[in-house]
């Protein structure tokens, strides 16, 4: 069993401008280099009932992917916080402004190899400000898509070739439910 390290312990192997890699004992691991170590997914649908989801090419896959809205918390101040970050992204990403968002969990995304958390942010009260995309060059397509259809929807995209984010069935499970699995 692996005792637990501390930062006392961590050997630096390679930094970059966004990660580092690092060693603990016989453990590799990746970390952000800025922000909070922190991202937030935001869980929205529309006035319209149509769920949010976002394509882009992701370089280190190779490949168009559909996900939810998200991005880094502090990444551009040290004073953000989940609910800010969710907001922000939401609207430079998708264009549509919520009037209140909520957290719902926060947790690892990939505990074996990163230390980054994520929290699941629910948006609710949606309203278009723009037509969304992104900003610095992301070049994000907008997809909303009714929410009885995303299912069927995201497995039609897996078929043409996308990458799917496999947290969207979380977001899809979170538009209906509470994290203790209580109906809304």
């Amino acid at each position: 069993m692996d005792r637990p390290a501390s930062d006392d312990d961590k050997t630096l192997l390679f930094e970059g401008q966004w990660l580092r890699l690092v060693k603990r004992g016989h453990w590799e691991s990746c970390e952000r280099t800025h922000g909070k170590g922190m991202a937030v997914i935001i869980v929205a649908a529309t006035p319209d009932d149509e769920v949010l989801f976002v394509e882009q090419y992701r370089v280190p896959l190779g490949s168009k992917t559909i996900e939810m809205p998200a991005g880094l918390v502090g990444d551009q101040s040290d004073n953000d916080t989940l609910e800010a970050a969710a907001t922000r992204e939401l609207e430079e990403e998708t264009g549509w402004r919520p009037a209140h968002v909520e957290v719902l969990l926060v947790g690892p995304t990939s505990a074996g190899m990163s230390n980054e958390r994520i929290a699941f942010v629910r948006a609710e009260g949606l309203v278009r400000t723009g037509a969304g995309g992104g900003v610095d060059g992301e070049d994000i397509t907008v997809h909303a898509v009714q929410r009885a259809q995303a299912a069927a929807w995201l497995m039609r995209k897996q078929a043409e070739g996308y990458e799917l984010d496999l947290k969207l069935w979380a977001g899809l499970w979170m538009l209906e439910r509470n994290p203790d699995g209580s109906l809304r």
